[in-house]
């Protein structure tokens, strides 16, 4: 997985690219971390790169998610299509998180 951070007026977007899997869940906390330090009102996660999207990815979301409310930042998902967008819509990601085509 790479991952990539944009700056944008009022969000951080976070670009992930190729396969996101239990293997980058320290790289990804990480810079969940740091994204929800700057304080910025939207996160949003872009997955239009992502091709492959385990069960652990889903949690990782989940924390994510988490965390930015926890700030009161709202965490939004953009992107997905593919496997990607099924597992999505098989874990009824639609009715927990914003998500944007």
């Amino acid at each position: 997985m790479q991952f990539e951070l944009k700056s944008a007026a009022n969000s951080q977007e976070l670009w992930l690219t190729g396969r996101f899997t239990f293997t980058d869940y320290a790289s990804f906390r990480k810079l969940v971390g740091e994204v929800v330090e700057t304080r910025v009102p939207k996160i949003v996660v872009d997955l239009s790169r992502v091709d492959f999207m385990d069960s652990a990815a889903l949690g990782m979301l989940l924390l994510a998610r988490d965390e930015a409310s926890r700030r009161n930042q709202s965490l939004i998902l953009r992107g997905a299509k593919g496997q990607v967008k099924r597992v999505l819509e098989v874990a009824r990601f639609d009715s927990m998180f914003v998500m944007e085509n």
